[in-house]
């Protein structure tokens, strides 16, 4: 079965591959032709992953898939949560929006987070949604680690001691947010292969 997953980003496109596995082809949005910016303009974490799914499907005739996920920090009442990647500007640079994030979190002892995805799958008349939420905290500093990316650097998963960015892809997909979303489609895909 191929599907086109709505994202160019290529770590988010390996973290999906690997936890997909080898049933469905993923093809990506250069893959399929689309060059087009894709909406996102809910308000919603849900609003926009519908909106991106929706545009690819029904442009371009492949069964889709797009995720929008939310940093939500206790402290700052759910910010940047929509504007997640956007926080600290539209060129979407994550060094920025997580030093914005640390600047905004200054002075504060409650450092609670949450990231929250949501996936839509997106065929014909069809809309599915699926949710993955991992709760964690942000650190007082960005961590030098490699693996990840976005707030990565900054979150450390209930439970770990370490933030994303010092785990391997394999382990990082059995608890974050996205992982447990793109759980919920596996199963859902496998029901209809």
């Amino acid at each position: 079965m191929k599907v086109c997953v709505a994202t160019n980003n290529f770590h988010k496109l390996q973290e999906i591959q690997q936890a997909i596995g080898s049933r469905i082809t993923l093809l990506t949005l250069r893959e399929i032709g689309c060059y087009d910016e894709l909406p996102e303009t809910s308000d919603t974490l849900e609003g926009n992953a519908i909106q991106k799914a929706q545009f690819v499907a029904q442009r371009y005739q492949i069964p889709c898939f797009a995720d929008d996920t939310g940093l939500e920090v206790e402290a700052l009442n759910g910010a940047p949560g929509v504007h997640t990647a956007y926080y600290a500007g539209k060129e979407r640079d994550a060094l920025k929006n997580n030093l914005l994030l640390l600047k905004n979190l200054e002075g504060y002892s409650n450092r609670n987070a949450q990231f929250r995805t949501v996936i839509a799958w997106v065929w014909h008349n069809e809309i599915s949604l699926f949710e993955g939420v991992v709760r964690g905290k942000i650190a007082t500093q960005l961590d030098s680690g490699t693996q990840g990316f976005g707030y990565d650097p900054l979150f450390i998963p209930e439970g770990f001691d370490i933030p994303f960015s010092q785990m391997d892809i394999a382990t990082k997909n059995a608890i974050s947010h996205r992982g447990k979303a793109l759980k919920k489609l596996i199963e859902f895909l496998n029901q209809r292969l």
